[in-house]
């Protein structure tokens, strides 16, 4: 797993704990910053998921082209 991946996936957590916290404690905003923390690693999970692609895809392009 990438470290760009790994930082996407912390913050989810993070968003889903201060979620939890912000709903049990009746806070609101904690709750809403939770919310965009999850929503922002979902994100950048998937930016480091196309990065990952593309980079194999490029490697794999120049293997190819190699043969």
């Amino acid at each position: 797993m990438s470290d760009e991946k790994l930082k996407a996936k912390m913050e989810q957590v993070t968003g889903s704990v201060k979620e939890s916290l912000g709903k049990l404690s009746g806070d609101k905003s904690l709750e809403t910053e939770g919310k965009v923390n999850k929503t922002t690693g979902k994100v950048d999970e998937v930016a480091a998921d196309t990065k990952d692609a593309l980079d194999g895809l490029a490697k794999g392009l120049k293997n190819k082209t190699k043969e």
